[in-house]
């Protein structure tokens, strides 16, 4: 199942060092961004995916010569999308529903 808010490992492209941390490279549908170790295969939201500049991160790879768009262009297939039902369902009447069914 893809996670549509967390960074799985099959989304790392490589490590990155800067300034001694160590980053790891992920891609998604928006692009490159730099995220940690410690935020991979948790089932949470990563952080580092939704909260940072990713026009930082293209200018952040270029000072450690890296090429971003080269980088991007080369990972497409690690790219995942989701597919979202056209229908949406309301939880609370889903539950009442249920609740009716069952009495």
């Amino acid at each position: 199942m893809t996670n549509r808010f967390g960074t799985n490992d099959d989304m790392i492209i490589q490590d990155v060092v800067e300034n001694g941390t160590i980053y790891a490279l992920a891609i998604d549908s928006r692009g490159l961004y730099l995220t940690t170790r410690d935020k991979l295969n948790t089932r949470m939201a990563d952080v580092n995916r939704f909260a940072c500049d990713r026009s930082a991160v293209a200018a952040r790879l270029s000072a450690l010569g890296l090429n971003p768009a080269q980088l991007a262009s080369d990972n497409q297939h690690k790219i995942k999308t989701t597919e979202v039902s056209e229908k949406k369902v309301n939880p609370l009447k889903a539950s009442k529903r249920a609740m009716k069914k069952n009495s």
